[in-house]
C-alpha cells in the first residue's frame, strides 16, 4: 500500500485566521521527507465533534493521520478525547515514547496528553501544537510507523 498521510491542525486561532499555522506545514515536510504522500490538510477549531468527524474522514482517505494541537491541559484542548472516541484501539506506548523523548527537552512534556490509535487500517497520532515539539514527537515515532501500518493492513511476516 502507498504511504498516504493527512495533517489536521487543531487550533481556534489558526481556524479563525488570527495565527499562522506553523506546525502543519512543518509536519507535512517531515512526512514528505519520509516518503509519505500528503492527501489531506485541514485546520479545525478545538471542537470535539468536528475533530472526531474529520478524523473519521481522514482515516478513510489516508493511512497515517496526524493532528497537531489541542493536546495540552487548557479547557479547550479536546483532541485526545475526540481521538479516543473514534479509535478502535489505542497504542499507549507511542504516546509514552513521545512524552519520554520530550522530557529530554522540557519538563512541560508531561503536560502533553496526545494519544495514538487505530481506525480500521489507519493510524491516528496526536502531536503537540508547538512546531518544535510536534516535529520532535513525530521524528521519534516515525521509524515504527511503516511497520505499524503493515501490521494494520494484515502484513504480519517479520
Amino acid at each position: 500500500m502507498k504511504l498516504t498521510a493527512a495533517v489536521l491542525t487543531i487550533s481556534d486561532s489558526s481556524f479563525r485566521g488570527e495565527r499562522e499555522d506553523l506546525s502543519g506545514p512543518r509536519l507535512q515536510q517531515c512526512l514528505k521527507d519520509a516518503g509519505f504522500e500528503i492527501s489531506i490538510t485541514k485546520t479545525l477549531p478545538d471542537e470535539a465533534q468536528q475533530i472526531a468527524a474529520a478524523l473519521r474522514i481522514a482515516a478513510s482517505q489516508a493511512r497515517f493521520v496526524l493532528t497537531t494541537g489541542g493536546t495540552g491541559v487548557s479547557p479547550r484542548d479536546v483532541t485526545p478525547e475526540a481521538t479516543r472516541k473514534v479509535c478502535d484501539r489505542l497504542l499507549d506506548g507511542v504516546g509514552e515514547l513521545m512524552r519520554a523523548e520530550g522530557l529530554k527537552q522540557t519538563p512541560f512534556a508531561v503536560l502533553s496528553r496526545g494519544v495514538c490509535g487505530t481506525i480500521g487500517v489507519s493510524l491516528v497520532l496526536n502531536l503537540p501544537g508547538n512546531p518544535a515539539g510536534a516535529e520532535q514527537s513525530l521524528k521519534v515515532v516515525l521509524p515504527v510507523i511503516p511497520h505499524a501500518l503493515d501490521l494494520l493492513a494484515g502484513k504480519t511476516a517479520h
